[in-house]
């Protein structure tokens, strides 16, 4: 497979990049924490083709991209009230937040289970990218299994370079290490992984 590259400051790359998202391609980009691999949520045989190029473990899920808001609602089953607080506070950003997960995600997406992590970054190549595919995108990083995540679109190459349809260049990720992943899917919160959003940023919120 030949993958092809766009630089993100060219006219062409989100126009073309979206076209093969609808197209059933998975494309790699740079967000505001590390660089994802996405494809369009809803179309399975896309999704299954991130887990090829990975080499990664089906029975893993993989997060949601979003590019506003107002696209939670047909992802998950309902909104919590601190969800609602710290999405307005952390997004976009770099915290994943975990809900119960809508009928709309594959079981693929969720690996088979009944939740499903979100996330609105805040890079606008990424934005731009899930816009133009019309449809938020499942996303992990864009790495091989096993392998650190990439934080510079060399680190991609090295990875995934004719395994994938397309990458962005968009340079490297400033935040460079994972999102924060917060489950707000039980009856009180957990964070499974802590980044840059700290667990002492988030009580501060919750507790106002």
């Amino acid at each position: 497979m030949q993958t092809q590259k766009w630089k993100a400051d060219s006219g062409k790359a989100f126009d073309e990049a979206g076209k093969i998202l609808k197209e059933g391609g998975i494309i790699a980009f740079p967000t505001d924490t590390v660089y994802g691999l996405g494809a369009i949520y809803k179309n399975t045989d896309a999704v299954k083709k991130i887990f090829l190029a990975k080499g990664r473990d089906e029975g893993k899920p993989l997060s949601i991209l979003i590019s506003d808001i107002s696209q939670v609602p047909e992802l998950v089953e309902s909104v919590p009230e601190e969800a609602g607080i710290l999405m307005e506070k952390f997004w976009p950003g770099a915290l994943t937040i975990i809900f119960r997960k809508s009928e709309l995600v594959p079981e693929c997406v969720s690996a088979g289970g009944d939740t499903v992590g979100i996330r609105m970054p805040a890079d606008p190549a990424a934005v731009n990218l899930i816009a133009a595919a019309g449809s938020p995108l499942a996303a992990p990083s864009a790495n091989l299994s096993g392998k650190r995540s990439s934080v510079s679109f060399e680190d991609v190459m090295e990875d995934l370079d004719g395994r994938i349809d397309g990458a962005i260049d968009g340079g490297s990720c400033p935040v460079g290490i994972s999102s924060t992943v917060l489950d707000l899917s039980g009856e009180s919160f957990r964070i499974l992984r802590e980044g840059t959003v700290t667990a002492e940023m988030i009580q501060q919120e919750l507790c106002q």
